[in-house]
């Protein structure tokens, strides 16, 4: 097995002719169907491989005895072929048989795109996946290679593959530089649609570490974080953040959502004999006519909603960079998504705490930091206090006031305060070095506390303004945007100094 390195990728856009898009679009499809080839058949082996006594067998032995157990399903996936070789073996043939498939594909090309497929059943296999699913016409938009030498390959200012010679748009820009400068290991073909119009990139998968941008910089500190729905806390030796979360997609969501409302009436309005008399759609196997009309509309959405994706993963990454220039030791609670998905789907959807979460642990761990994640139930970090009370609270009470010490501070940041004093081996609450800490950080939280109620009240007002008055009246009549479980937030702090005894005993 070829030796694992660390990998980034530079992002070069390409200059394509009418040909050179025709010839692309061809290798796309060719591409495609291959995939869906490769998909189906790992499938029937796949389900070969469940339904056999050796797979059966296998499930029996004891979980702790890992090694045997292991052996046991690897026995059990070669019988039935199940395997990324295996699956390569198969891509080849079924491209040989092709014939037109051959032609359009090279050898590295074709086996990558059954390690594609391999992937996707593998995640159905160990459950991490209900099912895969095959791409139709247009979801299909990337290509790659296994090596820079055959196939696909990056020579000189460009792209070559197969007689194909794509020339690529190479600016000053130090980020782009620093790629082709490093060692390419492979390179990756990506189609795009902007503005209904197709462009091509090329994504150079390179040996190292990525460009770091001056303005990035990376601190050694601890940072504790307070996710939430809505908002996010973050607290380092120096500075606290209290900040909403990705409230600015919010006037592109109101966009979306106006533009599917559309696109339901319009899909009615072409397929009557589909719904039911009371509006829901029949059951069985249908035929559904799309309009001009619709398609329009429908174009029109996807192209909001690319502008949303990138817009987001800027978000992200702007606030990431600005919780690693803390520190690079986070700890944060181990909070379920997934359960938040249930109450609050759509603003999940367009705000994806979790990809912020997975890009923040990933940015930390490459900077050489580490990641503590630790239970909610072990330190209930929102129901504690300095003193060691603790009370339960509603999720609408969002400032904490304790009735022994007379503490008043808002609940996220307290939480993200304490967050790091957390023992990452014993995952429990130090009391004494959270209090200990507590006399230099207090003008830094309320600071941070009073700054995050002023900017919500700001953007308050601008999405106002972007939504219009009328549609807002409703969303805005708090000063600061929340969930329904997090109302109005407190804009006026009282600095409030802390008195480690109960009420009476100071």
């Amino acid at each position: 097995m070829a030796a694992k390195t660390s990998s980034f990728v530079t992002n070069i856009p390409l200059i394509t002719t009418f040909k050179d898009l025709s010839v692309l679009a061809v290798r796309l499809e060719a591409g495609r169907q291959l995939y869906n080839a490769v998909l189906s058949e790992g499938k029937i082996r796949l389900q070969l491989v469940r339904n056999s006594e050796l797979y059966q067998q296998a499930r029996l032995i004891n979980k702790n005895d890992k090694k045997a157990k292991s052996l046991a399903f690897q026995k059990a996936r070669e019988a039935y072929r199940f395997s990324d070789y295996d699956l390569q073996a198969f891509a080849n043939k079924t491209s040989i048989a092709s014939i037109w498939i051959k032609s359009h594909l090279d050898a590295n090309t074709i086996q990558k795109i059954a390690t594609r497929a391999f992937k996707a059943l593998e995640r159905m296999a160990f459950g991490k996946a209900k099912k895969v699913r095959f791409k139709q016409k247009g979801q299909f938009s990337s290509l790659e290679g296994k090596t820079n030498k055959q196939g696909i390959r990056w020579t000189g200012n460009g792209v070559e593959w197969s007689k194909l010679k794509l020339p690529g748009i190479i600016t000053n820009d130090p980020v782009i530089l620093h790629g082709l400068s490093s060692k390419i290991k492979y390179v990756r073909l990506v189609r795009c649609i902007l503005n209904q119009k197709t462009y091509w990139f090329a994504q150079l998968i390179c040996e190292g570490e990525p460009y770091q941008k001056p303005k990035n910089i990376i601190s050694d500190g601890t940072v504790g974080i307070d996710l939430g729905v809505s908002t996010v806390a973050i607290v380092g030796d120096k500075k606290t953040t209290w900040t909403s979360f990705a409230v600015e997609l919010t006037s592109k969501q109101k966009k979306i959502t106006k533009l599917q409302r559309q696109m339901d009436r319009q899909r009615r309005a072409n397929n009557p004999n589909n719904f039911n008399s009371n509006g829901t759609v029949k059951k069985g196997s249908k035929r559904w006519n799309k309009s001009s009309r619709y398609k329009k509309t429908s174009v029109k959405k996807r192209e909001i909603q690319r502008k949303q994706a990138a817009h987001r993963k800027s978000l992200h990454g702007n606030l990431v960079n600005q919780t690693l220039a803390l520190g690079k030791h986070i700890k944060t609670e181990k909070v379920s998504v997934k359960a938040w998905q249930r109450n609050y789907g759509k603003s999940i959807g367009f705000k994806s705490p979790a990809s912020f979460q997975s890009e923040l642990i990933r940015k930390a761990e490459s900077a050489g930091g580490t990641v503590l994640m630790f239970s909610t139930r072990k330190t209930a970090l929102s129901q504690t206090c300095l003193c060691g009370n603790k009370q339960k609270k509603s999720l609408s009470q969002r400032v904490h006031n304790c009735s022994k010490c007379g503490l008043t501070m808002q609940r996220d940041i307290l939480s993200a305060y304490l967050s790091r004093y957390v023992d990452p081996k014993t995952e429990t609450l130090s009391i004494q070095s959270a209090g200990d800490g507590w006399l230099g950080m207090e003008q830094c939280l309320l600071d941070g506390w009073r700054n995050g109620s002023n900017q919500s009240a700001r953007t308050a007002t601008s999405l106002r303004s972007l939504i219009g008055n009328n549609e807002s009246e409703l969303m805005f009549s708090n000063p600061i945007p929340c969930e329904e479980s997090e109302p109005e937030r407190v804009n006026e702090t009282h600095a409030v100094s802390w008195n480690p005894l109960p009420k009476g005993r100071g």
